[in-house]
């Protein structure tokens, strides 16, 4: 579920991949930087298997570069936990910088109408999928910004250095929309990771994958397997929302967890348990995507945690005072911050509390500067959290941002989101991945 946002955050990130032998949005890097596929061992004992790398870069999501058919093309996908099937960009438009050409490859194989994979249901296609005048499985994806992306699925071979997944099922797509065009065109595609039949991970069949991402240099890591590093604390565990009844706002292949409370400083907010939990239309549930940039909450869970930010921070910070101005559309909590000042003023640590596990946010994290605006001699910076009512969404998202510094397993086999704080830029370094 990718969120836009006008705004450039570098980050190079390293992906360690252990491939398991399968059966067998839209956001992108306002500098795209194509980088080679390299081979890199890890320390022996650190992982199960010799890993292969990759380069990752990040703005408001996380893209990843890789080859893909045959003979091997370069492409570049955005990596996101809150969406299903896999795409690339198939058709060369005036300002498409990445595109795949079906043609030059020798493994791509268009799925057919009557194939049992066009009548996989997934929450991805917003419309059915459909028959083409060439009886070829027609499918469109719509996402949250308002972008949308449409054509055929495919199988093809995805690669990493020497290694291969054959037959990997993924949308071909040559005709869209996109809320900005510009920059959507620098990236090729996008990794769907969510517990979908179609996902990269689920066709890969790895039982579980974890990331961190550093909030500060160019280094992280994205790993497929198990994380056995003696350096890393336990992690905490919270378990996924299962609900095995269809409702139509609840999505069942997400990773849902369960929002119980929010504090500030440590005092919790006077909210019912009631105000995070789904509804009888599975409206309200929790997700972790790492495809939207910030953290978003419904109506009443945010006004509460702005109005108590703002009673912490009178005197800290001087709100901006502009009751038009709302960021992205969802941030309407702004702040001046002097120009000349080199750090924000100590904040209050605000903590989501999930079932079992804790996920704080402080410092940095909690404001944003927006590019480009300045009020006088003061920039802007706006809460990092959002209200999900603005934006139309009726759930709670965790965005990114808000997991930075934070390793993050996704355990598929177990059905849980582990946890814990680390220091991303070491954890890169200590794994020799650093640049």
């Amino acid at each position: 579920m990718a969120l836009s946002a006008p705004h450039l955050l570098l980050l190079q990130l390293f992906i360690s991949w252990i491939f398991f032998l399968p059966r067998l949005c839209l956001c992108s890097v306002m500098q795209p930087v194509l980088l080679p596929l390299k081979a890199k061992a890890i320390p022996a004992g650190s992982i199960l298997r010799p890993p292969n790398k990759l380069s990752f870069r990040h703005n408001v999501s996380l893209t990843v570069s890789l080859s893909v058919g045959t003979p091997p093309q370069e492409v570049t996908m955005v990596l996101d936990t809150g969406s299903e099937l896999s795409w690339l960009h198939c058709k060369r438009t005036p300002n498409a910088a990445s595109v795949f050409d079906p043609v030059r490859s020798s493994s791509y194989s268009p799925v057919p109408c009557l194939s049992p994979t066009c009548k996989t249901r997934t929450r991805d296609f917003s419309i059915p999928v459909s028959c083409d005048s060439k009886q070829l499985c027609h499918a469109t994806l719509a996402y949250a910004d308002a972008s949308s992306v449409e054509g055929n699925l495919a199988t093809e071979t995805f690669r990493v250095d020497d290694s291969g997944l054959p037959g990997l099922v993924f949308g071909c797509m040559d005709s869209g929309s996109s809320s900005n065009p510009g920059e959507d065109s620098k990236t090729t595609g996008l990794i769907g990771m969510n517990r979908g039949s179609l996902s990269f991970v689920s066709q890969m069949r790895s039982p579980k994958f974890s990331y961190c991402i550093s909030g500060r240099d160019s280094s992280g890591i994205l790993l497929f397997g198990e994380a056995r590093f003696p350096w890393l604390r336990p992690l905490n565990y919270t378990p996924l929302v299962q609900i095995t009844t269809p409702l139509p706002y609840f999505d069942r292949v997400a990773y849902t967890v369960q929002l119980e409370g929010i504090k500030v400083s440590g005092k919790t907010l006077p909210l019912a348990k009631s105000v995070f939990e789904p509804d009888h239309t599975g409206a309200g549930q929790t997700m972790v995507d790492s495809g939207t940039q910030f953290t978003f909450l419904l109506g009443p869970a945010y006004n509460a945690l702005k109005n108590e930010f703002l009673q912490q921070t009178k005197g800290l910070l001087r709100p901006l005072g502009d009751p038009n101005f709302v960021f992205q559309g969802a941030m309407d909590l702004c702040y001046r911050v002097e120009l000349t000042r080199a750090t924000l003023p100590q904040l209050p640590t605000v903590t989501l509390m999930l079932r079992g596990a804790e996920m704080s946010v402080s410092g940095e994290r909690l404001l944003y500067r927006v590019p480009g605006m300045v009020r006088e001699k003061d920039s802007v910076h706006c809460f990092t959290f959002g209200n999900s009512d603005l934006l139309g969404v009726e759930a709670y998202l965790i965005g990114h941002h808000h997991q930075q510094n934070m390793w993050m397993e996704f355990d598929l086999a177990k059905s849980r989101v582990g946890l814990a704080e680390v220091r991303c830029d070491l954890a890169s370094q200590r794994l020799g991945l650093g640049v």
